[in-house]
């Protein structure tokens, strides 16, 4: 039988796999995301999701290998995980009142038919009006200092979001209907791995 590896030490990831039957095998590839230099959101979390699959591709024979890699783009400037505290904060102040696009880059390689799928999913996210208070409060759980765009639809997040347009799975970093039409795409079904 096929090995469902996840190139990712995000729970969050591992939780919506589980929650459709899917048990992982966690592999985090620790791959230097600084190394990447695009501007196009979309080639740059494509790129980043290909990078991680194929650090870990040589651990495995036969597997089937899923990588991914999320940005948040509010009014044209790319949000990734903040670095600190403050550029929490700071993000948050830009981002509350205004809608920004989640990109989630998908990459997934086969190791026994030897192909690969890389496909990005957007969603549309609409913030809330936040008090400094409110914005402080949120930073202050810790939760955005490890989320792409300051924010966790599935977490505190979730209280400041107002509405979403599209794959509400993507927000949370990985597109479950995406992840079906991938495997599909590579002549599997999503029961092949419960």
């Amino acid at each position: 039988m096929l090995t469902f590896v996840l190139a990712s030490a995000s729970t969050a990831r591992q939780r919506l796999l589980r929650m459709v039957g899917i048990k992982p095998i966690v592999a985090p590839s620790y791959y230097d995301e600084s190394l990447v230099k695009l501007t196009n959101p979309e080639h740059l979390v494509n790129t980043l999701a290909l990078h991680k699959v194929e650090t870990i591709a040589p651990k495995f024979s036969s597997a089937l290998i899923l990588g991914c890699d999320s940005v948040l783009v509010v009014d044209g400037h790319i949000y990734g995980k903040p670095k600190n505290h403050q550029e929490a904060c700071k993000n948050l102040h830009k981002m509350q009142g205004h809608f920004g696009e989640l990109h989630t880059g998908h990459a997934l390689i086969d190791t026994v038919k030897n192909k690969r799928l890389i496909k990005c999913n957007i969603t549309r996210v609409y913030f809330a009006h936040m008090d400094d208070a409110m914005i402080q409060a949120y930073v202050n759980t810790g939760e955005p200092l490890r989320c792409a765009g300051s924010f966790a639809l599935e977490g505190c997040g979730g209280l400041f979001i107002e509405k979403i347009e599209g794959c509400h799975s993507n927000v949370i970093g990985l597109s479950l209907p995406l992840l079906r039409q991938m495997l599909s795409d590579l002549d599997y079904r999503i029961l092949d791995f419960w």
